[in-house]
């Protein structure tokens, strides 16, 4: 019986990947195959693997869709308002010439919390181009920091959907997710962006191309009408400190007798009611103060749901292949091998997502089906909020590994930079395997010593 209990979870990874890699079907497609296939190898009836879906599917998606959805609609409004523009214009002139790379570097920290990676880096590669032809340095010595800070950011930090769909799935507590992924984020982007870009503008110079290749949202940016950098800084950071605040409040950090308090506290502080309350304040203090209509805002909001959409259903098929996991006991038996051969639960979750990713090329896709083969472990033992955020952390450190052929990123970076092939496996691949290994030690380091 556990033979085929194990044979059945094999079964269904392999599923998963001939379906995506070879056959080319949609991750949510092939996630749903992978969990029936799981689901009937391992016993489960026809009526119990349909109750399944339906059980994984419906407790996954109650939260993940909402914060998802909210996320991508305050996302499009700060890019469009020209928000992101003006951070990155903020920093770098505070900063300076000579620290411009450390001020891109988190630039891309922070405008990736909201903003998606791909759209963020087409939105700001313009910046780069006019400093590399101001300093005639590589392009890579600035790109490289600001892509460190947007694949971090993108990966690890709340409301970016991989670490709200990690979170959710294997149960972590959200402003301990943010936390502990900002502690990390910090000296990753640092040793991997900024030192890291020094270290290869050294060896490979590349001008900024004599075209612009940026298109249609930085165009559409009246940059003489940008909103203030304080505005816009307290309206992504809002939602995080919110979240923050109830997190402290529930640690017990602070004490507070007065019961209206404690649950405003709590209301305001969950992620549902601070993304609202920061979509609210987009809408008003960058929308309709900077001259958009409401007609406008409403299409703005209503166009990010289509990237938002597709993940969505992946994280919800997550789920489903996670319960799959729980309802045929393959998810316990799996954590009962582990924890008899000694084998490290935050080194398993780090492999999962990092073998997955090499393979079929996603990011989200190794996160959620790396959480939903990790989410039954964790049934086993008792982890505190923080271990649980570090696991969250080193799923998302695995899914960032070695960037190549078979992901999307590395032919855009290609592109904008103007690298060759070899070129962008020498910057832009080896910098998210170094930010890989960097985040997934940190990670491993907090989880030991929380």
């Amino acid at each position: 019986m556990n033979y085929i209990l194990m044979l059945s979870v094999f079964a269904g990874i392999a599923c998963l990947l001939i379906l995506v890699l070879y056959f080319k079907f949609p991750a949510f497609i092939a996630l749903l195959m992978a969990s029936i296939v799981t689901g009937i190898l391992a016993g489960l009836s026809a009526q119990k693997m349909i109750a399944t879906i339906q059980e994984g599917m419906g407790s996954t998606l109650g939260f993940v869709a909402t914060i998802v959805g909210l996320g991508a609609m305050f996302g499009a409004i700060l890019e469009k308002s020209g928000g992101a523009d003006a951070i990155a214009r903020y920093l770098i002139n505070k900063a300076g010439q000579n620290k411009s790379p450390l001020a891109l570097g988190f630039t891309g920290l922070i405008i990736s919390i909201p903003v998606f990676f791909d759209v963020a880096f087409i939105l700001l590669i313009p910046i780069i181009y006019a400093i590399q032809k101001n300093t005639q340095k590589s392009l890579l010595l600035y790109a490289m920091p600001l892509l460190a800070g947007l694949a971090f950011g993108h990966a690890f930090i709340p409301p970016t959907p991989g670490p709200i769909a990690v979170a959710e799935i294997i149960g972590a507590e959200m402003g301990w997710v943010i936390l502990t992924s900002i502690l990390i984020g910090i000296p990753t982007v640092i040793l991997c962006g900024v030192l890291f870009g020094k270290f290869i503008a050294k060896r490979i110079h590349i001008k900024a191309p004599e075209q612009d290749l940026t298109v249609s949202n930085a165009d559409s940016i009246d940059h003489t009408h940008l909103p203030s950098f304080r505005l816009t800084i307290g309206i992504v950071f809002m939602p995080i400190i919110l979240i923050l605040l109830n997190t402290c409040f529930n640690a017990g950090l602070f004490i507070i007798n007065n019961t209206f308090f404690k649950q405003l506290i709590a209301l305001l502080g969950h992620p549902f009611s601070a993304l609202i309350i920061a979509n609210i304040a987009a809408w008003i203090l960058l929308g309709i103060k900077k001259g958009y209509s409401a007609s406008e805002l409403s299409k703005i909001s209503i166009q990010s749901m289509a990237p938002a959409g597709a993940i969505i259903l992946v994280t919800g098929a997550g789920g489903v292949f996670k319960q799959v996991l729980v309802n045929t006991g393959s998810g316990k038996l799996l954590a009962e091998l582990l924890l008899n051969a000694g084998f490290s639960i935050v080194l398993f979750a780090y492999l999962a997502a990092a073998i997955i990713r090499l393979l079929q090329g996603s990011a989200t896709v190794a996160m959620i089906t790396a959480s939903s083969l990790l989410a039954p472990l964790l049934v086993a033992g008792m982890y505190s909020p923080i271990q649980m955020a570090s696991l969250v952390a080193a799923i998302a450190a695995g899914a960032s590994i070695f960037s190549h052929v078979n992901d999307s990123g590395f032919w855009l970076v290609k592109q904008y930079l103007g690298l060759t092939e070899k070129q962008t496996f020498q910057s832009w691949s080896l910098m998210t395997l170094l930010l890989s290994i960097i985040a997934g030690i940190l990670a491993g380091i907090i989880f030991y010593f929380a």
